[in-house]
Order: C-alpha cells, then sequence, then structure tokens
C-alpha cells in the first residue's frame, strides 16, 4: 500500500539525490557507502511511494497534494549545477592538495642537484609527512577527474618507495645520486595527469595563484614594501605557467604583475588596489577558460 505522497516524493527524491551526488564527488570510506546507502533508501522509497517506517507508526503522506512540473524542472537544474560544480571543485582542491606538497618535492630536488645539504634535509622533512598526508587522504578518496585510474594507487606507492629509499642519500649519501633519485618522481605524476586528461597549465595556474593571492592582498592593503619583497615568489611561480604556455593571455597576467612591482617600487601606494584588480581579473580571464 501505497503511503507516500506527491510532495513527500519530490522531497525524498531531491534529498536522496544529493546524497548520491555527496558520495559519488565527495566523500572518503566509510562515509561514501553510508550517504549511499542513506541515497538509495530515498529513491527507492519515493520511485514505490512507500516507506516501512511509515507503515509501522500508522502514519501517511499521500493525500491530496501535487508538485509542479516548474519544480521538478528547478530541481533537475540544481542537482545537473550541483554535480558540474562538484567535479570542478574537487578537481580543484586535488591540485592544491597536489601542488602545496610538490613544492616541498620541488624545493628538496632542487637543494640536492645543488648540493646543500642542510637545506635539502629541511625541505626533505616538510615534503615526507606532506606526501604521506596527500598518499592517505587518496588512498581513501578519489575525485571524480581520477575515478577510474586503475593505476593510481600504484602511482602513489611508487613515489613513496622513492621518497623513503633517498632518505639516506639525502641525509648522508652521494647527493647527486638523490637528485637523480628524486628526478624519477616527476615523470610518474605527469603521466598521471596526462592519463587523466589534466591540463598542465591548470596544475601551473594553481601554483601560480596561491602565491598571487599574497601579493594581492598587500598590494590591496598599499603596502608596497610587502608587495615588492613578494614578487620574486609570484614572479617564479608565473615562470613556470609561461613555460607550459606564453600566448597573449598569459602575457598579459606578466605585465600586469611587473605593472604592479613597478607601482610598488615608485612607492605609488593608491593605485596599488586598482593594479592588483587588473592582475587579478587577467588571471581569472585565463583560468576560467584554461584552468
Amino acid at each position: 500500500m501505497k503511503n507516500v505522497g506527491k510532495l513527500d516524493q519530490f522531497i525524498r527524491i531531491a534529498i536522496g539525490t544529493m546524497f548520491i551526488v555527496m558520495s559519488f564527488f565527495w566523500l572518503a570510506q566509510p562515509w561514501m557507502i553510508a550517504s549511499y546507502i542513506a541515497g538509495a533508501i530515498m529513491l527507492v522509497s519515493a520511485v514505490f511511494s512507500f516507506c516501512p517506517l511509515y507503515r509501522l507508526v500508522h502514519c501517511k503522506t499521500n493525500a491530496a497534494s501535487s508538485v509542479s512540473t516548474k519544480a521538478w524542472l528547478v530541481l533537475a537544474l540544481i542537482v545537473c549545477s550541483a554535480a558540474y560544480a562538484s567535479a570542478w571543485f574537487t578537481k580543484k582542491n586535488f591540485l592544491e592538495d597536489f601542488n602545496q606538497m610538490n613544492n616541498h618535492y620541488k624545493q628538496t630536488l632542487f637543494l640536492t642537484g645543488k648540493g646543500e645539504r642542510s637545506s635539502a634535509i629541511a625541505n626533505y622533512e616538510k615534503w615526507a609527512p606532506a606526501y604521506s598526508e596527500f598518499q592517505l587522504k587518496y588512498a581513501n578518496y578519489r575525485p571524480f577527474a581520477l575515478k577510474t585510474d586503475k593505476q593510481f594507487d600504484s602511482d602513489l606507492k611508487t613515489v613513496s618507495t622513492i621518497l623513503r629509499d633517498v632518505e639516506v642519500l639525502v641525509r648522508t649519501g652521494d647527493l647527486h645520486q638523490a637528485h637523480l633519485d628524486l628526478e624519477k618522481v616527476r615523470p610518474v605524476f605527469q603521466e598521471l595527469f596526462k592519463r587523466n586528461g589534466f591540463s598542465m597549465l591548470s596544475i601551473a595556474l594553481i601554483d601560480f595563484h596561491d602565491a598571487m593571492e599574497l601579493i594581492l592582498e598587500a598590494a590591496e592593503h598599499k603596502d608596497a614594501s610587502k608587495t615588492t619583497t613578494l614578487y620574486e615568489e609570484v614572479s617564479g611561480k608565473l615562470k613556470a605557467v609561461e613555460e607550459v604556455a606564453n600566448d597573449p593571455e598569459i602575457k598579459a597576467i606578466r605585465a600586469n604583475l611587473d605593472s604592479l612591482q613597478q607601482s610598488a617600487l615608485r612607492g605609488e601606494k593608491e593605485v596599488l588596489p586598482t593594479k592588483a584588480a587588473t592582475l587579478k581579473s587577467s588571471f581569472v580571464k585565463v583560468y576560467l577558460t584554461r584552468g
């Protein structure tokens, strides 16, 4: 006997679908399974217009009620928008997590190449826990962009092995050999990104964005000294972007960053917020279409 009305059915489908979206895009084990089950229960009870719990408590909601076609269309639009936004944001979050971890790797690689042991050790000691945290998170959770990658776990283990084996070389051994061993990490991640359709430009843009936000904040507060201090780091991140692509849109970002720096060097504090807004606008234009 049916005991779920049209409005109740609509609400159950809305809630159930949101559970499914959260499970698919956002949640890791064991919450993912729990959310899938909750969503399935809501959807099945809506489809058959029957709720076992209602029957136990002798409750019905199938009195005269209706839901307009417009409401169903709005629900469909919300679900599609939520799925699209979830795919975009989970990919962005993954890239941010990767860049945060990878910055320590790049510094360790660079310093072993230069033979600077103490600095290399300091960066290795930042990279090791950062990578462990990254590996643990993505061993239990897959963003949508990596859902079908069967080699992902294997790649993480490969990098983990390199990280573990190179420690002795970084601390007390041959730094040149440590550098050569660390170079093996780069192609693992490059192939991972290529395999999953990631743009190397988007990775570089995310990395640049995090540094750019710092200089934008300084400029918005009219802090010329801090702006000039941050310029070298931000410029270095932009150079990584330019190595991937250096078309007119990227050149516009460079021109706006350099213009901001020149104004800060001249002490033109009043124009810094405007220059910062122009820089941000040129970045957003590229990021939204190509990031």
